[in-house]
């Protein structure tokens, strides 16, 4: 495999410059992927956790099912991401995980990680950030959902997933696909599935937002942005400072 065309790659590259060696690390993550199709699950709360997995293509989300027989989506998953790092010190899995669409997965038993930290402190560091940033995620979600009304919660999630899908493509996001049902949105932003349907009307009929099946177009990132209260400081993910301090 080309290493720039890895997903894995690009996202690490984000952090900070991979080497040539780094990059053939990081592929070998990416090695005996598994064909997978919508709607499986990867793991069940409780299964065991001896491994995590990347996305190698298409979209996942994490999930909690609750006593009352609703369940409470955690994180959505895009190509490159690593799936299942939050349980490397827990035997237990302590969330779902299930894939939006079809896509391919490539599973890596968490014993490997050894094998990276004692080769490559660049990418022992990129994991530490990428570990911090799925939690500061995980926080913002939860001000998401406590604190901010329908409007804004709906054009927050759509603006984090705009950044995230430019800084994986490299390209801009005024018009991104959302593989996403209304189903899916409710139970990530703890609203119904009609209440996510009306919000889009809404914020489409003021000009904020369109949406067609899946393609999501976002005429002016700064309007949605003042709408939303949303501050990309959380998804910012650029190492190079701190490394430059060390070779100081």
């Amino acid at each position: 495999m080309d290493p720039d065309e890895s997903c894995i790659v690009r996202h690490f590259n984000q952090y900070y410059p991979l080497s040539a060696e780094d990059k053939s690390l990081l592929i070998r993550l990416e090695d005996s992927s598994t064909p997978i199709r919508a709607g499986t699950s990867l793991w069940e709360e409780r299964d065991q956790a001896q491994e995590f997995c990347t996305l190698k293509r298409g979209w996942a989300f994490s999930y909690r099912e609750l006593e009352n027989g609703t369940r409470q989506i955690l994180d959505i998953y895009l190509p490159g991401d690593i799936v299942g790092l939050r349980e490397f010190a827990f035997s237990q899995r302590l969330a779902g995980v299930q894939m939006v669409e079809d896509g391919e997965i490539c599973f890596f038993p968490h014993r490997n990680l050894f094998d990276i930290f004692q080769r490559s402190f660049t990418l022992t560091s990129i994991l530490f950030a990428i570990a911090s940033r799925q939690q500061v995620m995980l926080t913002e979600r939860l001000v998401n959902l406590a604190r901010r009304n329908a409007r804004q919660k709906l054009a927050h999630f759509l603006l984090e997933m705009c950044q995230r899908i430019k800084q994986t493509q490299g390209d801009g996001c005024e018009i991104f696909r959302l593989p996403l049902s209304q189903e899916v949105l409710a139970d990530l932003l703890g609203l119904s599935p009609v209440h996510v349907s009306r919000t889009f009307t809404a914020l489409s009929e003021d000009g904020l937002i369109f949406r067609e099946r899946h393609s999501v177009t976002i005429p002016d990132l700064e309007a949605l942005k003042h709408e939303a209260g949303f501050d990309d400081r959380y998804l910012i993910e650029n190492m190079r400072p701190l490394f430059e301090g060390m070779n100081d």
